[in-house]
């Protein structure tokens, strides 16, 4: 077998965490809007020092419920703002964040909490705490359960509002590189889900040399990111933390079937997707040119994009035919794919899991 490797960019800090990342971010950008959300349709900013403030009351408010360092906290939600801000919150607490898919069943639930020792869940809606309840006879040491939908921010706020900052600050300097962050449960297809767990390093380690190596499509203050894949996924996970790291403004939807809308809303610069999403755009995009009757064309300038990109990664590069080609159909096909994709994003990334993957 053979093995390639590259030298790393991006050296781990010794004795720092992820929590890092947000301090530092409202230290030297304050200003610059690091999260897009979606409020009544519309996209408002979030600044860093923003998210700074909103992670620490939430942390302040695990903390002042019992959560000490190293307890593992679940989360059971789509991707969301508030699935950022509590995965940060966690950590910041000390905690080690428990990703649970919203699909998932009472039996799962019960299974990846129990497991992993979960004594809290933060969920996103009724149909989700009425999931967990269902099975918390099962689960001795859950001992709190707050749900997003039902005002658990305002709750976590009030619970913590005699906790300052400095005592965050002081908790989220508990956890090393290579303290846990997060226990990942595998999809289950070879018996029950198996907890991953996965350190601060690794994280620090994957997604710092991946903004490093990429720099051209991580500018702060220009980039942006859309993430709609599962958050409780390891790729939603890297994108999410790679854009903090950066940082970039990352916007985060919960519902795929608005993608396209979503996508021309925000107009990312950057698009991270798996195979599938691309192909669903794809097959939307080359359908709509059947329809005008412009399928062949279509079809070509796919033929054609396909060996422009091969011949890229060949030492002579695209012919001068080929060359003349791609600049023809990209005036006729390509510019309107791009349209699909928010109008603003010139790379795309596919990772190899197919969507929803569990």
């Amino acid at each position: 077998m053979r093995e390639f490797s590259l030298p790393a960019l991006y050296e781990v800090p010794a004795d720092g965490n992820l929590t890092d990342l947000i301090r530092r971010n409202a230290a030297q950008h304050p200003d610059v809007p690091v999260i897009g959300r979606k409020v009544d349709g519309r996209w408002q900013d979030v600044t860093a020092t923003q998210f700074l403030a909103e992670v620490r009351a939430a942390a302040k408010g695990l903390m002042a419920s019992g959560i000490r360092p190293g307890d593992r906290v679940a989360l059971l939600s789509r991707t969301r703002y508030e699935w950022a801000l509590l995965d940060f919150a966690i950590w910041s607490a000390g905690g080690v964040t428990v990703p649970v898919y919203e699909t998932s069943s009472p039996e799962q639930i019960q299974w990846i909490l129990g497991d992993s020792g979960a004594v809290a869940c933060l969920v996103e809606s009724p149909a989700h705490e009425a999931a967990v309840e269902s099975v918390r006879d099962r689960l001795p040491g859950l001992a709190n359960i707050w749900q997003v939908e039902r005002g658990a921010l305002d709750r976590l706020r009030a619970a913590g509002e005699e906790l300052t900052d400095e005592d965050v600050d002081e908790r989220s300097a508990v956890a090393t590189a290579d303290s846990p962050a997060t226990i990942v449960y595998t999809s289950g297809t070879t018996g029950r889900p198996k907890g991953c767990v996965l350190t601060h390093r690794s994280f620090f380690a994957e997604c710092g040399n991946v903004v490093e190596r990429l720099k051209p499509l991580f500018r702060t203050g220009e980039s942006s990111v859309l993430l709609f894949l599962p958050a409780a996924h390891v790729f939603g996970r890297l994108v999410e933390i790679a854009s903090v790291m950066a940082p970039i403004r990352l916007g985060l939807v919960s519902d795929i079937r608005n993608l396209t809308d979503d996508l021309q809303s925000f107009r990312p610069s950057l698009v991270l997707g798996v195979p599938r999403v691309f192909e669903k755009v794809y097959n939307g995009a080359r359908a709509k040119a059947q329809a005008d009757g412009k399928g062949k064309i279509f079809d070509r300038a796919a033929d054609t994009a396909i060996a422009y990109s091969r011949a890229q990664d060949t030492p002579a590069g695209p012919s001068f035919g080929l060359r003349i080609k791609h600049k023809i159909f990209d005036k006729l096909v390509y510019s309107k794919l791009r349209a699909v994709l928010g109008g603003r994003a010139t790379h795309a990334i596919s990772g190899g899991a197919p969507l929803g993957e569990r």
